[in-house]
């Protein structure tokens, strides 16, 4: 009971978003947890449902959800300064007619960044990672927040010929290393 009254005490929780995921027409929220005089615990969920429409580039899309837990140790105090996470993520996309830029590389599979042009991509994906960012105090109750991962992924998909209702060409799996995580976020700490 002891335990549960000093966590309860020293409780801070923040909500977030990251604006360069927005950028990217994904609307985001995280929340993030101070569990310990030194650990937090972060969890962000994205969506991104829209298509886009050119005369000169057809229809498009990188539809998909993830969610994506961090587990982040702080040298000084939660909230401030340099934080380094362990974080894994997961979800679903569905992508076609995209020249996506994705630092990394995909091995044992399709280069799905180069593929995806000519091909639709179908299917789920989930890996894990390592993660360095820094927050900065803006007031008692907001702050800035950039951070950058890396680690490994693994997509299941299913290949469609480029169209909307495409012939299905094949299943397959693909495994990628390079960045997983990228964000500049604007928080609210309670």
């Amino acid at each position: 009971m002891a335990i549960l009254a000093v966590l309860v005490s020293n409780a801070q929780i923040a909500i977030k978003t990251n604006m360069l995921y927005d950028a990217t027409t994904t609307p985001n929220i995280g929340a993030e947890l101070r569990v310990s005089e030194r650990s937090t615990v972060n969890l962000v969920y994205g969506f991104n449902p829209w298509s886009f429409s050119s005369e000169s580039h057809g229809k498009r899309y990188v539809k998909h959800w993830v969610l994506m837990p961090e587990y982040r140790w702080w040298p000084c105090v939660p909230f401030s300064g340099h934080f380094f996470g362990v974080h894994a993520f997961g979800g679903e996309m569905n992508a076609r007619n995209v020249s996506l830029v994705l630092p990394g590389a995909f091995f044992g599979g399709d280069n799905i960044v180069k593929e995806v042009k000519n091909h639709r991509y179908q299917g789920a994906f989930a890996g894990a990672g390592v993660t360095y960012g820094y927050q900065w105090m803006l007031s008692r109750r907001w702050n800035i927040e950039a951070e950058a991962g890396v680690g490994y992924g693994h997509v299941w998909y299913d290949r469609y010929t480029c169209g909307e209702c495409g012939v299905k060409e094949r299943n397959g799996q693909s495994n990628y290393i390079g960045l997983t995580k990228l964000g500049i976020s604007i928080m609210y700490i309670f």
